[in-house]
């Protein structure tokens, strides 16, 4: 049976620009190509992270290493390098936009010939850094659908956390997490699923992480993950049904461990809940409607867009917990038993 990556594709040939009919040294886009866009130019994560470029990452940051045998670690640089490498290789015919870089956590040092300085004096050539985290995404303009009218652009994209590794022992297993998914052009929120997402894949090599990474783009079915997300737009709650959601969500966080094993798993905390009940009256693109209520497809960009305040090494694995939470709540509205607390 035929990939279904290979027949979106298939399906996005005709609805290519004239700028995707260049040849293949012309596949990676700057940003500047999308400058006059119909949508906000908005970042994908916030919290405490800044922008950086790759080639900042390249030519400004040190790369760490496993302390007790020098071995050096794949680098941030290195594992966006990999990752544009596979997604030429599964979408051969496809454009591709510069990576949107953010990273946190800057891990501060010093050149030798600097030991005896105060801080205040350090010149720059004498500072070194690298950020113990970084998230990054990669978006394929020309593989589009849409939802309730919202654009959903093709993305690809990754998180690396330092704090993660054991860097004071030797070298080992390399931790990094890897998704394919959609992003929502309206509002940048990220889609994400668990067909398309690995939280905890484990390599000790570059040919091993890009196996990898081959092996989830090739075997992702982004056909059933936009089926699945369109279904949300047919379910909604009333103003009660979501007054009686954000007051569960708040009794979640103290159940006893042995209730709350049995409820679907919710990550979101007290502060993303109020952003999401905030944004309920508020959010210009999906808050309530005039009746007050407000189907899935909404609240589940409710629940991406509070994400955004959440740090790094959490982002990835909350955005898929919001998918698969939103989905329990539409079982709840078909009956299914299992996952009516929330809603009781």
């Amino acid at each position: 049976m035929e990939n279904t990556i290979d027949l979106i594709e298939e399906n996005n040939k005709l609805q290519l620009s004239p700028v995707q009919h260049l040849s293949p040294v012309a596949k990676i886009l700057d940003m500047t190509v999308l400058s006059q866009s119909q949508y906000q130019d908005k970042p994908f994560i916030e919290a405490n992270t800044q922008e950086i470029d790759i080639y900042s990452l390249r030519s400004d940051c040190i790369i760490p290493v496993f302390s007790k045998d020098n071995e050096k670690t794949i680098a941030h640089q290195e594992f966006i390098e990999i990752t544009q490498n596979c997604i030429a290789k599964i979408f051969p015919n496809q454009i591709f936009i510069e990576p949107e870089i953010r990273v946190s956590h800057q891990i501060k040092g010093r050149t030798p010939d600097a030991i005896y300085k105060n801080a205040k004096d350090l010149l720059d050539n004498e500072r070194t850094q690298y950020f113990e985290r970084m998230a990054f995404i990669i978006k394929i303009p020309s593989i589009t659908d849409f939802v309730t009218g919202n654009e959903l652009s093709l993305t690809v994209g990754g998180v690396r956390a330092y704090n993660q590794e054991n860097l004071y022992n030797k070298k080992t297993f390399e931790k990094f997490k890897f998704f394919v998914g959609f992003q929502n052009k309206v509002c940048c929120n990220l889609c994400v699923w668990s067909d398309g997402f690995v939280d905890d894949l484990k390599v000790s090599s570059y040919e091993e992480l890009q196996s990898k990474l081959l092996n989830i783009l090739g075997n992702y079915n982004a056909e059933n993950h936009l089926s699945e997300m369109k279904q949300f737009a047919d379910y909604s709650l009333t103003e009660h049904q979501f007054a009686q959601l954000l007051g569960k969500t708040r009794l979640y966080q103290h159940l006893p461990k042995s209730e709350r094993q049995a409820l679907p798993l919710l990550q979101f905390t007290d502060g993303h809940i109020n952003t999401i009940t905030k944004d309920y009256y508020e959010d210009e693109s999906f808050c309530r409607d005039n009746n007050g209520d407000i189907n899935l497809w909404n609240l589940y960009n409710l629940f991406t867009q509070a994400n955004k305040s959440s740090y790094i090494d959490t982002f990835l694995d909350r955005n898929l917990n919001a998918f698969d939470f939103t989905k329990s709540i539409q079982q709840t509205l078909n009956g299914n038993s299992n996952y009516h607390w929330f809603l009781s």
